[in-house]
């Protein structure tokens, strides 16, 4: 199986990516690319700029990514309630190329974020329009209070949080062996 992962912020010190890092270690047995969105970092979208300059290389590259992959790991960062601004360029672009540019592919979409809600609006923004991409999201999971909850070395450490992250990881697994 092929693992396409990232984390929907150009944060160098991105948790949400910390949070895609960590998942990604309970599917060490799969093939994985992890990317860097800055990577794909293009031009702010525009439809002048569509129109007299086209598409960018690397809007192209992410889409041939996501088509060659079996599985999309993502976890969104929230800025004011929605999408970063890095991110949600990305998808405009992407969007202009193929409007279902998710591809069916299966997702497990994420979210964290320093406060209670873990980045909860931005979830349900997903949860609501990812689909209108045409995103197959098998299953979500939001990680609140990301300092407290989490640790470098040891992943989610509340307990609870760390039961119900498991389970969705098996269940994920189960599902996609079917």
């Amino acid at each position: 199986m092929k693992i396409l992962a990232f984390a929907g912020s150009n944060s160098s010190r991105s948790i949400n990516r910390k949070l895609v890092i960590h998942t990604l270690s309970h599917f060490q047995e799969e093939k994985i690319t992890l990317l860097d969105l800055n990577d794909f970092e293009m031009p702010l979208f525009s439809a002048d700029r569509e129109r007299e300059e086209g598409y960018p290389h690397k809007a192209h590259q992410l889409l041939e990514l996501i088509e060659s992959a079996d599985l999309i790991i993502l976890s969104l960062a929230e800025h004011n309630n929605s999408y970063t601004t890095a991110f949600k360029n990305v998808m405009d672009w992407c969007s202009r190329i193929n409007g279902k540019f998710f591809q069916n592919k299966p997702m497990l979409l994420m979210s964290t974020s320093p406060g209670g809600f873990g980045g909860g609006n931005v979830m349900n923004s997903a949860k609501a329009y990812f689909p209108k991409c045409s995103a197959n999201i098998l299953d979500t999971f939001s990680l609140p209070s990301f300092n407290q909850n989490f640790d470098e070395n040891e992943g989610i450490i509340h307990q609870e949080i760390r039961e119900e992250f498991l389970h969705k990881i098996r269940e994920l697994k189960a599902g996609l062996k079917k």
